[in-house]
């Protein structure tokens, strides 16, 4: 699973064997929350979160998120077609 993006100390990572809808994990120390993308348009949305990743984190890497939207989205069309 590709690293595609870094937010702080957060990888942002696309599985290449991953489903559709377009989305992202992204991990770090505290575990993993996924956001759908929501391509091309946004927003991305948070659909779970693993581990201790608080609200208030998800709030911040969804504008982040959202800030490298059109750059998510062309990586999941390099990488699933």
């Amino acid at each position: 699973m590709p690293t595609v993006s870094r937010i702080g100390g957060l990888n942002v990572r696309i599985y290449t064997n991953d489903h559709r809808p377009a989305h992202v994990h992204v991990m770090g120390p505290n575990g993993e929350a996924v956001f759908e993308l929501n391509c091309p348009d946004g927003p991305p949305i948070l659909r779970e979160i693993h581990g201790k990743v608080t609200r208030a984190e998800a709030t911040k890497i969804v504008a982040a998120l959202a800030k490298m939207l059109s750059e998510l989205c062309e990586k999941w069309s390099e990488i699933h077609g």
